[in-house]
C-alpha cells in the first residue's frame, strides 16, 4: 500500500511538469486559448538588409505574442544571393520554417518537388480560413502543385502585364502619343526623333536583365507555348518568326545608336537619362517608378496580359516540411494577411518614424464609395527612412494602406484587372524537368552567354542566332521539347475529360 502510495505521489507531483514540457516544446494552447511559450518562427525573405530592420521586428513581435503566442525572426537575404542562400539551406537540413518563393526566385516548383515543403491544405482549412476566403482562387490553382497546396500566394496582380516606360518630360515635350505605341516596331520614328534632338538622352535604355518582348509562355527558358497557340505546340523561341522578328528589330535599333552600347553589360544607373525603357507592369505602375527614378513616368502596355502559371506564382510563403510548428506557421500567415494593423507595420515600419499617415481626399473617398478595398488613409513614406522592403515579399497587398501618390481604389483597380485578365492555354500546367534536368542546367550557361548580347541588339541575330541553337541542340533542345510535348498533351487530354 506504501508502494503505491508513492507511485502514485510521484506521479502527481511529475505530471504537471511532464505537462508543461510537453505544451512547451510542441507550442500547444492552454485552456485559455493562448500559448503557454511563445513558438519562435525563423523567416527567410528576399530582399536588401534594412536599417530598421530589427525595430520593426521588436514590434512585430511584441504584437503577434500577445495576440498568437508567435514571436518571428525575419532574415533577410540579398536578392542576388537569394537563390545560393535557399539552396543550400535546404540541400544542408539547416533550420527555417518560412520563406519566400516564387518561379522566379527560391524556384517553388522546383523545391515542392524535391520535398523540401509542407503540404497545407488540411492546415488552411482549420487555421487559415482568412486566407482561403481573401485570395483570388486562381493564385490557389498556380499555388497546387500534384494536387496539393505548398505555398501561401501574396495577392497582387496575377498575369505577366510588360510594359514600355517612358520619361514623361521628352513626351509632353514632343507631343508623343504614347498610349498608342504598343510593339516593338511602333516606337521606331520616336526613337529617331530623340536620338535626333535630345544627343545627352538614350532613346531605348536596356541592361543586362533585359529580355526582350516574348509572345510566349516560356515554361522553361527558352522553352514553352506561343501565346494564342491552341495546338499547344512546344517550340524553342528563338526559332519562331515573332522573336527572331524582334532581335532583328532590336540589331537595327543598335546599329542606328537608338540603345546604349553597354547594354548587355550595363547594370540599371538611374542617373542615365532615358526616353524609353521596358518593365514589368501592374495597374498605376507608374507611380511606383516614378517615385523610384524621381521624375515622372507615363506607361503603354506591349502586348495583352496573360496569366501564366508562372505569373500566378510570382510571391508565396512556403512552410518547410520540418517547421516543428506548423500550426502557428499557418496562423501567422492568416494574421499578416488578415490583420491590417500587422500588414501595414510589415510592409512601412513604423509609424511617425518611417512613414506617416495622411488623409484620402474628400472627392477621393466620394468616387470610391462602395468599393471594398479603400481604407481611410494614405502613406506618406519618410524620404530618410531606414526601412523600405519589397511589399510583395511578406503578404498581399490587398490589405495594405497605399502611398500618398496613389489613388485610393488602387486595390480595386487590381482585383478588376485580375477579374479581367485572361489566363494563357497553358494555365495550370507544371512541367516535371526529372527526366532532362541535365539539358536544362546547360541551357541556363548557354543561354547567360548569349542571351543579354542578343536581346539588347548588341550581336547580329543572323550569326548569333544560329550558333546559340546549335549549342542549345547539343545540350539536348530536342530532348526537353519532346519531354515538355508529352507532358503538355497528357495534361491536356486529362483536364478535356468529361
Amino acid at each position: 500500500m506504501k508502494r503505491s502510495w508513492n507511485r502514485l505521489w510521484f506521479l502527481v507531483v511529475l505530471l504537471p511538469g511532464l505537462l508543461f514540457l510537453v505544451v512547451k516544446c510542441t507550442g500547444r494552447r492552454t485552456e485559455t486559448g493562448k500559448r503557454t511559450e511563445p513558438v519562435h518562427l525563423i523567416w527567410y525573405q528576399i530582399g536588401t538588409v534594412q536599417q530598421d530592420g530589427k525595430i520593426v521586428e521588436e514590434q512585430v513581435n511584441d504584437y503577434i505574442s500577445e495576440k498568437i503566442g508567435v514571436t518571428v525572426e525575419i532574415i533577410p537575404v540579398n536578392w542576388s544571393d537569394y537563390n545560393t542562400k535557399m539552396r543550400s539551406i535546404i540541400s544542408t537540413g539547416a533550420h527555417w520554417d518560412l520563406a519566400f518563393s516564387s518561379s522566379w526566385a527560391n524556384d517553388y516548383l522546383e523545391i515542392a518537388q524535391k520535398g523540401a515543403l509542407l503540404p497545407l491544405d488540411d492546415l488552411l482549412g482549420e487555421y487559415g480560413t482568412g486566407l482561403l476566403s481573401g485570395i483570388d482562387e486562381r493564385f490557389w490553382e498556380a499555388a497546387t502543385i500534384d494536387g496539393k497546396i505548398y505555398g501561401v500566394p501574396s495577392q497582387k496582380e496575377l498575369g505577366s502585364m510588360p510594359m514600355w516606360v517612358f520619361t514623361k518630360e521628352y513626351v509632353e515635350k514632343y507631343d508623343i502619343p504614347f498610349e498608342e505605341l504598343h510593339t516593338l516596331e511602333d516606337l521606331e520614328p520616336w526613337l529617331a526623333l530623340i536620338a535626333e534632338k535630345e544627343p545627352e538622352v538614350v532613346p531605348l535604355y536596356l541592361t543586362r536583365e533585359f529580355s526582350a518582348p516574348t509572345y510566349m509562355d516560356k515554361i522553361t527558358d527558352p522553352v514553352g507555348i506561343e501565346y494564342g497557340d491552341g495546338t499547344l505546340t512546344v517550340r524553342n523561341v528563338f526559332e519562331t518568326e515573332r522573336m527572331q522578328s524582334t532581335l532583328r528589330t532590336m540589331r537595327r535599333y543598335f546599329e542606328a545608336g537608338y540603345i546604349n552600347s553597354d547594354a548587355a553589360v550595363a547594370r540599371d544607373d538611374r542617373r542615365v537619362k532615358r526616353f524609353v525603357t521596358k518593365g514589368d507592369g501592374q495597374p498605376y505602375a507608374e507611380t511606383v517608378w516614378s517615385s523610384a527614378l524621381g521624375y515622372e513616368v507615363v506607361t503603354s502596355p506591349i502586348m495583352e496580359t496573360q496569366i501564366t502559371t508562372a505569373s500566378a506564382r510570382g510571391a508565396l510563403t512556403v512552410i518547410s516540411k520540418d517547421c516543428p510548428h506548423p500550426e502557428a506557421a499557418v496562423e501567422f500567415l492568416n494574421l499578416v494577411n488578415t490583420d491590417l494593423y500587422l500588414r501595414n507595420l510589415l510592409n512601412y515600419g513604423l509609424e511617425n518614424v518611417h512613414y506617416t499617415k495622411v488623409p484620402v481626399p474628400e472627392e477621393e473617398i466620394a468616387e470610391a464609395s462602395g468599393k471594398k478595398y479603400i481604407y481611410d488613409c494614405k502613406v506618406r513614406l519618410s524620404e530618410e527612412s531606414g526601412y523600405a522592403v519589397p511589399y510583395y515579399v511578406q503578404g498581399g497587398l490587398f490589405s495594405t494602406w497605399v502611398p500618398e501618390t496613389d489613388p485610393a481604389d488602387k486595390w480595386d483597380a487590381f482585383e478588376k484587372y485580375n477579374r479581367e485578365s485572361e489566363e494563357a492555354p497553358t494555365f495550370g500546367f507544371d512541367f516535371d524537368a526529372g527526366r532532362v534536368s541535365g539539358q536544362l542546367f546547360h541551357f541556363r550557361m548557354v543561354l547567360d552567354e548569349y542571351g543579354p548580347a542578343l536581346y539588347t541588339g548588341s550581336v547580329d541575330p543572323e550569326v548569333y542566332i544560329p550558333m546559340l541553337n546549335e549549342k542549345l541542340y547539343g545540350c539536348g533542345m530536342q530532348d526537353v521539347i519532346d519531354e515538355m510535348q508529352r507532358q503538355i498533351d497528357a495534361w491536356d487530354r486529362l483536364r478535356k475529360r468529361p
